[in-house]
């Protein structure tokens, strides 16, 4: 039984499926690839990156965190076994945004020659990353709303830059089905291609659901999930539907991942993608302001927020959508965009 967020997924044929690695012969094929892109909007790439260097990075990520309480500190930090301690979160913020998000290790991984040069040779010209990297871990038998990646398509968080954005998703290790990695809604960027064009999505949006199945069935489309080895990329359109499945395993081994985002040097950039990810609940909010007025007013008055902050990573979060929402004048503005926060990040599990 593969879930998400609670929700079961439908494992009949019509709505379940399996990723489609590139095959061989196409590896090398530009153009081969850039068809397979447009037709799939994914590339699942086995075997991309050394998966002694995987195993490595795995073994110094969980090894910064044995004081936090998320990782058994008495095993083999390779393994990612789960702690049964409390989690200390601000030690889990210096560890992730002081030590090994800046660290040589991460630096290495995400734009090393092997991943940089391959974006600049499909893309055709020097490329850019964005700054904003996404690092994260799943214990398994965590669950209900807001646990896993719900539905959603990256373009969403990515609207004050260019559409041509490709995302690269990197499991950490071996990532069975079990343990919950990306699942792709079939061929879904076509779909929402079409209603981008036509100006008929709901606006303003951020993730689409939590039921993977309902909107499996709502589109007649089908969830591709698949078992990562260590090793394996997948890179993806910004227009393509994706989640994440719970962690189930019962070994106690943790998922973890990086999704890292690099787009051409001669197309703008999404300003918010310019920070670093210590800084995403500030700038989550922003997705939801409609108001012109308020869109330009509140991005000259949060940047100089981020200023402020520059070098402080460790800062407590847990206030920063109250002080995003102070940056809104206009009331009625205000109060719209704090319900959409609140129906976003602040829902309640699921029973």
């Amino acid at each position: 039984m593969y879930t998400s967020n609670g929700y079961v997924l439908d494992e009949s044929p019509s709505r379940l499926g399996q990723l489609e690695p590139v095959p061989a012969e196409e590896r090398d094929d530009r153009e081969a690839l850039w068809r397979r892109l447009r037709r799939d909007g994914y590339l699942f790439l086995t075997g991309f990156l050394d998966p002694q260097m995987i195993a490595e990075f795995r073994r110094f990520y969980f090894a910064e965190l044995r004081d936090t309480g998320v990782v058994d500190p008495d095993a083999d930090p390779g393994l990612g076994l789960a702690g049964g301690a409390e989690i200390d979160r601000a030690a889990l913020r210096r560890a992730l945004y002081d030590r090994i998000i800046p660290s040589p290790e991460y630096e290495a991984l995400v734009q090393g020659p092997r991943v940089r040069e391959w974006f600049r040779w499909f893309l055709g010209e020097d490329v850019a990353l964005h700054k904003r990297r996404i690092l994260r871990h799943t214990q398994p038998g965590e669950g209900g709303i807001g646990t896993a990646t719900q539905a959603h398509y990256d373009l969403v968080y990515l609207r004050e830059g260019t559409d041509r954005v490709l995302s690269m998703w990197i499991p950490l290790g071996d990532c069975p089905i079990e343990r919950g990695g990306l699942t792709y809604l079939e061929r879904s960027h076509h779909r929402v291609l079409e209603e981008e064009r036509n100006g008929t999505l709901p606006t303003p949006v951020a993730s689409i659901t939590a039921d993977l199945p309902g909107l499996a069935d709502r589109h007649d489309e089908r969830w591709l999930i698949t078992d990562y080895a260590a090793g394996d990329v997948v890179v993806h359109s910004a227009h393509i539907v994706h989640a994440a499945l719970d962690n189930v395993a019962v070994d106690g081994v943790m998922r973890l991942s990086t999704d890292i985002r690099y787009q051409r040097v001669s197309e703008p950039i999404d300003w918010r993608w310019e920070h670093d990810e210590s800084q995403e609940v500030l700038l989550n909010g922003f997705q939801f302001l409609t108001d012109p007025v308020e869109r330009a007013r509140v991005k000259t008055a949060l940047e100089a927020v981020l200023a402020q902050r520059e070098g402080n990573t460790s800062e407590d979060p847990s206030g920063d959508f109250d002080i995003f929402l102070s940056l809104i004048e206009d009331e009625t503005e205000r109060e719209r965009v704090a319900a959409a926060i609140d129906a976003e990040y602040r829902r309640p599990s699921k029973g």
